[in-house]
């Protein structure tokens, strides 16, 4: 009797199962597109919305010089209908799963072929590419340029509908250029100074007139380590220039950052910054545009008071 009862269990069970495969919904056949850095990824998805899956292989509040990906994403990579990466050596720990899938003719966009870039001019990276150009929403406009006729090539995308999002989302980036050259321009010349964690600020300053005074990291990746003369030499210029603030990036830890303010014989605060990483949706740095406002008032705020 319990072998009846077990055996017309299963059967129930086996007719459940399949009414729910059966009103299941069908798999994502949209196009796919794979973003490196999760700040490409939200203008990605700004510009395409839900015409494509767009997956963002970096977490929020991840170190972009750093942050690795599973078997599993290093797969996903190799299935995409495009992958969009920053380029310009900033993906160190993705960089072999990138050339991976475009040795397997994957296409793949990268930022920094769209954008006129800078040079680091100190540290040991001095001479290299410098790969933090979204920190000028211009050179993002350049991006979003480029980037449109890329996701364009995809099958099953929508071209004019593509084209009005992609128009949208430049004038939202031009009014945000416009908002950060007013604010910049309160502060005073003699403050418009940048110390930060390592050097992230290049296109910024060259946008909107600031002179780096230095790095705490003299470099362009967050792996690189200071020596105690770097510390000394940027103190000196701290003293020298009378900077109010120093910054610290949300992604890296600020200890050397506070260490170096107490060094300084000046009062200098210590503020961070989202400039490597978007936060999660209460992080305060959601998205690219909310991202660069915040910093705009720290940096203004800071530099003022």
């Amino acid at each position: 009797m319990r072998t009846i009862r077990f055996l017309a269990a299963a059967a129930t069970l086996g007719l459940a199962a399949l009414a729910l495969t059966a009103c299941a919904p069908d798999a994502d056949d949209r196009p796919l597109v794979v973003v490196s850095t999760n700040i490409l990824g939200d203008v990605v998805g700004e510009i395409v919305g839900d015409q494509a899956q767009v997956v963002t292989l970096m977490k929020p509040n991840a170190d972009p010089h750093s942050f690795e990906i599973s078997a599993q994403e290093a797969a996903t990579l190799r299935g995409a209908d495009l992958i969009v990466s920053n380029g310009l050596g900033l993906e160190e720990g993705l960089q072999q799963h990138l050339d991976a899938a475009a040795a397997t003719d994957v296409p793949l966009f990268v930022a920094g072929d769209a954008i006129e870039v800078l040079d680091y001019s100190v540290g040991d990276a001095a001479g290299m590419p410098d790969s933090h150009f979204w920190t000028d929403p211009a050179r993002m406009v350049d991006v979003v340029d480029a980037l449109e006729p890329a996701l364009a090539a995809i099958g099953g995308i929508d071209e004019s509908a593509l084209a009005t999002s992609a128009a949208g989302y430049r004038s939202e980036l031009t009014a945000l250029d416009d908002d950060m050259a007013d604010a910049f321009a309160s502060i005073p010349e003699s403050r418009r100074a940048l110390v930060t964690n390592h050097h992230v600020f290049g296109y910024l300053a060259e946008r909107f007139d600031f002179t780096i005074v230095g790095a705490v990291i003299p470099g362009g990746t967050t792996l690189a380590a200071p020596s105690a003369s770097d510390l000394s030499d940027l103190v000196d210029a701290i003293e020298q220039t009378g900077v109010p603030a120093v910054f610290a990036e949300s992604s890296s830890p600020d200890r050397l950052v506070q260490a170096l303010a107490a060094e300084a014989d000046i009062h200098v605060d210590v503020i961070e910054l989202f400039t490597e990483s978007l936060t999660d949706a209460d992080g305060g740095a959601p998205d690219y545009l909310t991202m660069m406002r915040v910093n705009t008032e720290r940096i203004t705020s800071g530099l003022t008071r």
